[in-house]
């Protein structure tokens, strides 16, 4: 399967939006990874950080869970800057 880069060579445009939530929220990949494997997804701080550079590319799925995780609709993560 071929990726095709969107911006800048990034891989997801939910990335920084992602990254500035997590912030928001007070919380560390490390605890946003916790939190997620909570709710179900098995991902590690090093995922998070791949996501929030852009160098992974986010299926639709996981979004659902950022947006429980972080409560937000996940039209938020896709708001691009």
């Amino acid at each position: 399967m071929k990726i095709y880069k969107y911006k800048n060579g990034k891989c997801n445009v939910s990335g920084s939006k992602l990254k500035q939530l997590r912030e928001d929220a007070g919380l560390s990949q490390e605890q946003f990874a916790a939190k997620i494997q909570l709710a179900g997804l098995s991902l590690n701080q090093k995922a998070i950080s791949r996501i929030e550079t852009g160098e992974r590319v986010v299926p639709d799925y996981e979004l659902l869970y950022f947006s429980k995780v972080l409560n937000v609709p996940v039209c938020t993560l896709l708001e691009y800057e």
